[in-house]
């Protein structure tokens, strides 16, 4: 079995490279240049720049890559299965869809199924790292399916951003909000609701943000002991190791991983952003 997964799970390159998921890279458009996501990126660099004031432009997997994919896959007769970024974030799933299609023309038989996550960033990488887990274990194409499927209905994110100027430069927030947004100190409070950003909640000051976003996570989660939870940020390690510390006094998870936000949703979200993943239900064994 096959298992793919674009560039906005956020997932480190040493992950795909040593637990056989193949990478399907979003690409980002810095300093007059464009580099594919994850592996052809320098993610300091990109922080430097997205600092320095430019405002980076992203872009989808490319059509030609997911043609050669699932092509090779068609070919050797396996199992495939293509976790996919928000169809409300990004046109990565429809185009994958349609590339399907296109190689299903010439070969019928090809065993691939594409889920629309509805997730983002380690909210896809948490679906990504259970496929990954269930194949090691021995568990059916049919099972692993469902179970994604589930978690990825069920997959929580919570997070803030540390440049409301930024979201407002990329058109997701009014330039007068962020303005006074940032001489207040106010810090949003975000979802991910059927793959949508939704702003839920705002505050005044990062520690309230931060107590905040334990709470909800009391409110929300469902045996957290039990879960691996998963904190993503964006060069603000600092902020995502005092969450981390949280969320173990409060839930005592079976653990808790802390990896960087890649190019492509650091493109949109800016610096100093943090987000908490976890699962609001658990599946039935």
């Amino acid at each position: 079995m096959k298992i793919y997964a674009d560039s906005a799970s956020d997932l480190p390159k040493s992950f795909y490279e040593q637990n056989n998921v193949i990478i399907l890279p979003l690409r980002v458009q810095m300093k007059g240049q464009e580099y594919d996501d994850v592996i052809g990126v320098d993610m300091q660099d990109v922080y430097d720049t997205i600092r320095a004031g430019e405002m980076l432009k992203t872009s989808q997997v490319s059509p030609e890559l997911f043609l050669k994919e699932f092509t090779a896959l068609a070919q050797s007769g396996e199992e495939g299965l293509y976790i996919a970024f928000s169809s409300q974030l990004s046109g990565t799933y429809n185009t994958a869809v349609m590339m399907a299609e296109q190689v299903k023309e010439k070969y019928p038989d090809l065993k691939l199924v594409i889920i629309d996550s509805k997730c983002a960033s380690m909210g896809c990488g948490l679906l990504v790292k259970e496929a990954v887990r269930l194949r090691e274990e021995g568990v059916s194409f049919e099972q692993i399916v469902e179970k994604i499927r589930f978690n990825a209905e069920h997959m929580e994110h919570l997070f803030t951003v540390g440049d409301l100027n930024h979201l407002a430069k990329g058109g997701r927030l009014s330039k007068a909000s962020a303005f006074i947004g940032s001489i207040l100190s106010i810090k949003p409070v975000l979802d991910v609701e059927d793959g949508k950003l939704v702003p839920i909640e705002k505050y005044r000051g990062r520690k309230k943000v931060i107590n905040r976003l334990i709470e909800l996570m009391a409110e929300r989660g469902d045996s957290l002991s039990e879960q691996v939870i998963a904190i993503s940020h964006s060069d603000d390690l600092e902020d995502a190791e005092e969450v981390k510390s949280l969320i173990i006094e409060n839930f005592h998870p079976k653990a808790v991983e802390i990896h960087l936000i890649g190019s492509v949703i650091a493109a949109h979200t800016g610096t100093g952003t943090f987000g908490i993943y976890f699962l609001n239900k658990l599946p039935k064994e």
